[in-house]
């Protein structure tokens, strides 16, 4: 089981609006922010729920190609709210909301790239 994740923001400014805004439908929100003194190198942000962040956002260069993250989303609406959040907040369009059978018969997902073209998905696995 995963404790967390995360990944560089060649903009942390810009990923951290990305995310406030696109994770908001997912009841997710920032939870925490490390400064480059704290870590010595560069900040950070902790995306979470209550005051448990599991997704982490960090300043820096990307050192490798872009990272799939999937986060679970309540219903289906959720997913929707989710991908019209994420491309207004100026996410580009990855797979609009839909079912993806070929995964399994309940599967309804919507994926965005992020501002470092990372493929960011909301997923329920609920029938309607």
């Amino acid at each position: 089981m995963l404790d967390h994740v995360g990944v560089v923001a060649t903009d942390l400014e810009r990923s951290k609006a990305f995310y406030s805004n696109a994770l908001a439908p997912l009841a997710i929100v920032l939870v925490i922010e490390i400064s480059a003194e704290q870590t010595g190198d560069q900040a950070h942000a902790g995306f979470g729920v209550g005051k448990k962040p599991f997704f982490w956002i960090g300043g820096g260069r990307l050192r490798s190609g872009p990272a799939h993250i999937a986060f679970t989303a309540d219903s289906r609406a959720d997913v929707d709210r989710f991908h019209r959040a994420a491309l207004a907040s100026g996410g580009k369009d990855n797979g609009a909301p839909g079912l993806r059978p070929r995964y399994h018969a309940a599967y309804y997902g919507a994926f965005v790239l992020d501002p470092d073209g990372n493929n960011i998905e909301a997923v329920c696995h609920e029938p309607e």
